[in-house]
């Protein structure tokens, strides 16, 4: 298969995607799986099947933006923001936090954001705003019914409060359900929204090239405060945070100085 670049572009064209942010060995290679498995021999022909069937359109898109996601993923970095930085937003800005959940996925992280912050805050005094480019993960996080293995490492006693068995999955309360409001938006082409107190953003820019991570970076310390946190996913780094103006507070947490 040839002319990726040519790809690249009718995929922006018709998704607003961009394909160049990404690692392009990385990408090509799951996009290609998927071109196969639909026997197309050429990226146009895949194309064309994306313009004229939903579902493959669906699924494409829902193939791009790679969910991978569960309820306090990386327990210990969960339990710091639990201990010691929820009272700290809370001593800066009183109860009533900005909080974003970049990239959300299908609901896990920013229903764990609203278990935590619960610990702290009433719940109908939390408001957490959580966005993502696929339609397809924000209809499915609304619904909230997730499995055993993405509820895990919820804390038994928030597990036993918010979530209700459905044959062999859970049910999220609407309590948590109500704290959410779900949007969708691009990272690599959408306005920041600004003035957060924390903006939580895990596990997604490692598809991303540095020149994009770089940008995002930038953008979110725009978005935040001063004093605001970034919490980031555990198998990435801010490599140039001095420069885009964050200080590092521990390995996933960085603070807008």
């Amino acid at each position: 298969m040839d002319n990726y670049d040519g790809f690249k572009k009718e995929v922006y064209d018709l998704t607003k995607i961009d394909l160049s942010s990404y690692k392009e060995k990385q990408m090509r290679r799951r996009i290609d799986s998927l071109v196969t498995k639909h026997k197309c021999k050429e990226y146009h022909e895949y194309v064309t099947l994306l313009k004229n069937d939903k579902e493959v359109f669906d699924e494409f898109v829902n193939f791009l933006t790679i969910n991978v996601s569960e309820f306090y993923r990386n327990p210990e970095q969960w339990e710091l923001l639990t201990k010691e930085f929820i009272p700290e937003l809370i001593a800066h800005s009183g109860q009533n936090l900005k909080i974003w959940s970049a990239a959300c996925s299908t609901g896990d992280e920013p229903y764990s954001l609203v278990m935590a912050l619960s610990q702290h805050i009433p719940l109908n005094k939390i408001k957490i705003l959580a966005t993502d480019l696929d339609k397809q993960v924000i209809a499915t996080a609304k619904v909230g019914l997730y499995n055993a293995k993405s509820i895990a490492n919820v804390p038994d006693e928030l597990k036993k409060k918010y979530f209700t068995p459905v044959g062999n999955s859970f049910q999220i309360s609407e309590d948590i359900k109500r704290c959410v409001e779900f949007k969708e938006h691009n990272l690599l082409r959408d306005p920041y929204p600004s003035n957060y107190d924390m903006i939580v953003c895990r596990n997604v820019l490692i598809y991303f090239t540095d020149e994009a991570k770089d940008e995002v970076y930038d953008k979110f310390a725009k978005s935040l405060r001063t004093g605001g946190i970034l919490f980031i996913g555990s198998t990435e780094q801010v490599i140039d945070y001095k420069d885009l103006g964050y200080k590092r507070r521990y390995s996933f947490y960085y603070e807008k100085v």
